[in-house]
């Protein structure tokens, strides 16, 4: 008989929790399901809300850099757990502030290199001090992530909707001293009104999208958005490695290093852009930090690595395409 690969038990019980995340899911009546029977029309009405527009990736990095390297941060800590506050759960998120902030913010410091802290309103409001220890360094930007971290797809109020939006721009601009110029979307999830609103804000770019690696244009509905999006993507993100509520696929840092590597490398040679997403109370445990101390070690070993926020990349990007 032929050798058989037995799946590794990590590999079996990140399977079982996206089973289980897709079986617990609720339809959201807003998007309802392609039918099986649907004709071409129909299928490309469905799928017309925000889809991938223009390419916009520039034909050389400044100073002649192969990549870009974006380090972006969701500090999201204890209001993930919102829904059910239970003091236990609540700690692990309140860890984010407590320790794994300092613990990031002294590494970057250590690497003299910039990120982006996309930051739910309400997690500030929690923590003060976490937007000036941030922008204590004078190289870090602040992004927004949402008032409460609420699911957008889940809002199903286009009032309320907007007023969330409006309330975290305010209360940011204020905490920070500057109008934040990015937006990641909480949860990762639109509405049917959220592209609309986040273009009506004025911002620079958005980074909620996947549909690319380069930077790239939205559009909606066939029509051109001139909202400029760099693409976030969930194989270069803590949580599905790391976090508990999901299995822990990938529990070893080397391994999760092994694969932020794997996409550094691969957008190294393709002279393109690596944004890594990752999470305060997550990734700023020890033996993690430890990892991502080797990474960025790593990537600053390459010639020609560009370290920057997502606001430079954008405004760069931006430049070079005469928008």
């Amino acid at each position: 008989m032929p050798d058989r690969k037995v799946l590794p038990l990590a590999f079996l019980l990140m399977l079982l929790s996206t089973l289980r995340a897709f079986s617990q899911t609720p339809a959201n009546p807003a998007f309802p399901p392609i039918p099986i029977n649907a004709n071409e029309d129909q299928v490309h009405k469905a799928v017309a809300l925000v889809r991938a527009g223009p390419r916009l990736a520039p034909q050389a990095w400044p100073d002649g850099a192969r990549v870009a390297v974006c380090l972006s941060f969701d500090v999201d800590n204890e209001l993930l757990w919102r829904r059910k506050p239970e003091p236990v759960p609540l700690s692990q998120g309140e860890y984010g502030a407590t320790t794994a902030l300092p613990r990031i913010l002294d590494l970057l410091d250590r690497h003299s290199l910039p990120a982006s802290f996309f930051i739910p309103a309400m997690s500030a409001a929690l923590h003060p001090r976490m937007i000036q220890d941030i922008l204590a360094r004078k190289r870090h930007e602040i992004g927004v992530h949402g008032w409460m971290h609420e699911n957008l797809a889940s809002v199903e109020d286009a009032a309320q909707e907007q007023q969330l939006l409006t309330q975290s721009i305010e209360y940011l601009t204020r905490a920070a001293g500057k109008r934040p110029v990015g937006f990641r979307a909480p949860a990762w999830e639109f509405s049917l009104h959220t592209l609309d609103q986040v273009r009506k804000a004025g911002f620079l770019y958005d980074s909620s999208f996947m549909a690319m690696d380069d930077p790239y244009e939205l559009v909606s509905n066939g029509e051109r958005t001139g909202l400029l999006e760099l693409p976030i993507n969930w194989i270069a993100d803590d949580y599905p490695y790391y976090e508990p509520d999901s299995s822990g696929s990938l529990p070893d840092p080397q391994l999760v290093f092994d694969v932020y590597k794997g996409e550094f490398d691969a957008a190294y040679e393709e002279h393109s852009l690596f944004i890594l997403t990752l999470h305060p109370h997550i990734s700023g445990h020890r033996s993690r930090i430890q990892a991502l101390d080797r990474l960025i070690s790593y990537m600053k070993s390459k010639p020609g690595v560009w370290f920057a926020t997502l606001e430079q990349v954008a405004a760069y990007v931006k430049a070079q395409h005469g928008k």
